[in-house]
């Protein structure tokens, strides 16, 4: 693990800029629960170390940004359980199961790039979501001013684009039989590198805290790979694709290049090397 830390102080506002929104194909435009949830396990842990590492002794209000089924928000919920806990996301079906689970809790159906919410927060958290949001320099500031003083925003994102999984994605899609259908697939992640995240918010935190860890996960063999795959990264290349048989095609050339990439060991497991950045920045 890398670890990079800092104590700042606020000197001046960061200006706005426009928007621009990402539109998916109707087929492809929402979750996979199901699938999201099957590795439940291994994607909940940068969720905890990231929750483990916020020095807030009792938050009276937290927002769980692309809260997803809500696992990272029961884990906010036992650590802070005297605490308001909403969760937002904006598909439906994610939505659903977190209601399902947690009925009375408040769960709210938008994009984190339409949030503006009209109370602070003690705490904005955010588990694997603000890749997928456009223009980070005017993000973060602006999520850090919806927070109370004292207050912490807590991110964790995947940086590994520069995988063999992510590689071999890009690959695929750079063959020619796509017609150039999936030219810009891989460009719809948006992570910056750490120094990036450190001098957008350095005058604007009173403290930063920014680290990165690569996990590895055991997993059943390069499928698994694949399917860990399908529901996360892999989904801006699917969402291009005209149907269930061109999809297909696209999944099968992937495990291939997979396979090579991450050969199973000798108990047929695979070690799948994933990189996260972590920040929490205090207002």
């Amino acid at each position: 693990m890398t670890r990079l830390v800092a104590s700042c102080f606020p000197e001046s506002p960061t200006g706005l800029c426009a928007w621009t929104a990402i539109t998916f194909s109707a087929e492809m435009s929402d979750w996979n629960p199901d699938l999201y949830l099957k590795f439940s396990d291994q994607r909940g842990r940068p969720a905890a170390d990231l929750i483990a590492q916020v020095n807030l002794e009792n938050p009276q209000c937290i927002i769980d940004l692309g809260c997803g089924t809500g696992t990272s928000t029961e884990r906010l919920h036992a650590r802070w359980p005297k605490s308001e806990i909403s969760g937002l996301d904006s598909s439906a079906t994610m939505l659903a199961k977190a209601r399902q689970n947690h009925p009375a809790w408040k769960w709210l159906e938008r994009g984190i790039e339409d949030w503006r919410p009209e109370r602070r927060y003690n705490l904005i958290f955010s588990n694997a979501a603000l890749h997928w949001v456009v223009n980070h320099g005017v993000l973060f500031p602006r999520l850090l001013s919806h927070l109370a003083y004292d207050g912490a925003l807590a991110v964790q994102m995947p940086c590994n684009l520069s995988s063999p999984a992510n590689q071999a994605m890009k690959k695929v899609a750079a063959d020619p039989c796509w017609a150039g259908a999936l030219e810009h697939a891989a460009e719809n992640t948006f992570v910056e590198p750490a120094a990036f995240y450190y001098n957008v918010l350095r005058d604007i935190a009173s403290h930063l805290d920014i680290w990165e860890t690569e996990y590895l996960q055991i997993v059943d063999g390069p499928r698994a790979v694949l399917d860990w795959l399908r529901s996360t990264g892999m989904r801006t290349y699917l969402e291009k694709l005209s149907g269930k048989e061109q999809r297909g095609q696209f999944e099968e050339l992937c495990l291939a290049e997979f396979e090579k990439s991450y050969p199973a060991t000798n108990d047929g497991k695979v070690l799948f090397p994933y990189r996260r950045l972590f920040i929490v920045a205090y207002r």
